[in-house]
């Protein structure tokens, strides 16, 4: 089967973009290995399917897979390329959508400036719906929230020395994650501005991680470290995380580059 597809990039971390609108691909969990595969396939993160909407409420539907096969819930930089996807396809003119993933309804805007912000909808602390089970140990890590996917972060002196390659993993098999978790590493530089590696479920570490940078930056403010608008420096790139947790449920809001590299054809 030949298939269409577009490389996209968000803050470096990238995607091979499928346009799903008119026909279900129904590929399988070894299709999008192989997609995925930088060296025998196109080479990504995440795989985005842009899917027609399933209820009347959104104007698209949005599915993640990791680059291992499996799906998962929520991905802050595929959106951002999203948006600019549907937009740059003629599947929309508008400039504001609402896309639903696997557990949310996420608002994308492209903003006259190039960048894409995110509504990342509001964080969650509960342990239950994380999923998170505390252990009686003091725990290897400093916060555990959810984004729409779980992350554990972890304060660190100097992101560039900590070894996140093995950390990583072995928090990721920790009991305390029944679904696994997303780890970031988090260096404050000062109230305004953070360094941020994250190691994430079946990609492992990604030159950036939306969903990461927001977790970051909300575990900084829950604790009281940061403040309610910070930059936010990745491998890839800049993000720009605000929330304002003095207002209930209030949403994480993502700023940041979404960029086409090519578009092609692969044979599965």
């Amino acid at each position: 089967m030949q298939i269409n597809f577009t490389k996209m990039q968000g803050a470096g971390n990238d995607f091979v973009v499928l346009d799903e609108t008119r026909t279900l691909l129904n590929l399988t969990a070894q299709d999008y290995q192989r997609l995925g595969d930088r060296h025998f396939g196109v080479g990504a993160d995440q795989i985005l399917s842009v899917r027609a909407a399933s209820t009347p409420d959104v104007d698209f539907d949005y599915v993640i897979h990791n680059n291992d096969g499996g799906e998962v819930e929520h991905c802050g930089n595929g959106a951002r390329c999203f948006v600019r996807f549907v937009r740059s396809q003629g599947l929309t003119d508008k400039t504001t959508i609402k896309v639903r993933t696997h557990n949310r309804v996420l608002t994308l805007s492209e903003n006259a400036n190039g960048q894409v912000t995110v509504d990342m909808g509001a964080p969650i602390f509960d342990a239950a719906q994380i999923p998170y089970a505390p252990p009686r140990e003091k725990p290897d890590w400093d916060y555990v929230l959810s984004m729409g996917n779980p992350h554990a972060v972890c304060l660190v002196d100097d992101v560039e020395a900590t070894p996140v390659l093995t950390r990583g993993p072995m928090l990721q098999a920790n009991a305390a994650f029944p679904n696994s978790v997303n780890v970031a590493f988090m260096q404050i530089v000062n109230r305004t501005e953070i360094k941020l590696r994250v190691y994430e479920r079946g990609a492992g570490e990604t030159l950036a991680c939306g969903t990461g940078a927001c977790a970051a930056v909300v575990a900084g403010i829950e604790l009281g470290l940061l403040a309610r608008t910070v930059l936010v420096r990745t491998h890839g790139g800049d993000l720009t995380i605000a929330w304002d947790n003095s207002q209930t449920n209030a949403p994480v809001m993502m700023t940041g580059p979404a960029t086409t590299v090519y578009q092609g054809t692969i044979e599965l």
